[in-house]
C-alpha cells in the first residue's frame, strides 16, 4: 500500500493537538504547517531574513523575533503584502515537508494536523479523515481555559468555524473526546491500529 496520508482535524478546543500528541507516540509522522510555518522564520533562517527584507525590521521585536501581530496588521490591511508573505512563507512549508515526508518509511502513517481541513474542503487530499468531536460546551469551557478567554469570545471562536454536523460528515473515524484522557487514548490506540492496518 506505502504511505497512508491522514488527514486530522478537529474545532478549536476540541483536543486535536492531544490527539496528534497520541498518534506521533503510537509512531505516526505528525506534520503540523503552523509549527513548521513558525520554524521557517526563526531567527537565522532564509526565511526570516527575506521577510525581513521585504517589510523591514520594524516586523522584529527587540531579542530578533518576528513580531507576528505586528506583521498580522500589515498583511491583514494589504492583500498584496499578505501574497508576499505567503509567497516567502508558503514554498518554505512545502519544501519542509517535502524533507519530512522524505524521511519517513516507505509505510508510514503521516498525519496532517490541518485546523480547517473541512472548511476549505480539503477532504479529497487525503486517504483518511480523521475527526476529534467534542461537544459545544466542552470546547467553549477548554477554549476559556487555554486561551484565557470569556465566554462570548470563545463561543464567536467556536461559531465561526465549520458547525460539527458538517465536520462529522466528513470524516471516515471520528474520535469522540466528551470523555476524559484515558478514554480519549484508548481511542486514538483503536483508531492507530486501523490506520496500520490500512497502511
Amino acid at each position: 500500500m506505502g504511505m497512508l496520508r491522514v488527514g486530522l482535524t478537529g474545532g478549536i478546543g476540541s483536543g486535536k493537538s492531544e490527539v496528534s500528541g497520541c498518534l506521533a507516540a503510537h509512531g505516526a509522522l505528525v506534520i503540523d504547517a503552523d509549527q513548521i510555518a513558525r520554524e521557517v522564520v526563526e531567527p537565522g533562517t532564509p526565511g526570516l531574513d527575506e521577510v525581513v527584507a521585504e517589510f523591514g525590521t520594524d516586523v522584529l521585536t527587540p531579542e530578533g523575533t518576528l513580531d507576528r501581530p505586528k506583521l498580522g496588521e500589515i498583511v491583514f490591511a494589504d492583500r498584496e503584502r499578505l501574497e508576499r508573505l505567503n509567497g516567502i512563507v508558503h514554498p518554505r512549508v512545502g519544501e519542509r515537508t517535502e524533507e519530512l515526508m522524505e524521511q519517513a518509511p516507505p509505510d508510514a502513517v503521516v498525519v496532517y494536523d490541518v485546523p480547517l481541513l473541512v472548511e476549505n474542503e480539503l477532504q479529497a487530499m487525503y486517504d483518511v479523515v480523521v475527526v476529534v468531536d467534542t461537544p459545544e460546551d466542552a470546547q467553549i469551557q477548554r477554549v476559556m481555559t487555554n486561551r484565557d478567554m470569556t465566554e462570548e469570545q470563545a463561543r464567536a471562536r467556536v461559531r465561526a468555524q465549520a458547525p460539527r454536523e458538517r465536520r462529522r460528515a466528513a470524516a471516515d473515524i471520528v474520535i469522540d473526546n466528551s470523555g476524559g484522557l484515558d478514554d480519549l487514548s484508548r481511542q486514538v490506540a483503536d483508531v492507530w491500529e486501523r490506520l496500520r492496518k490500512r497502511a
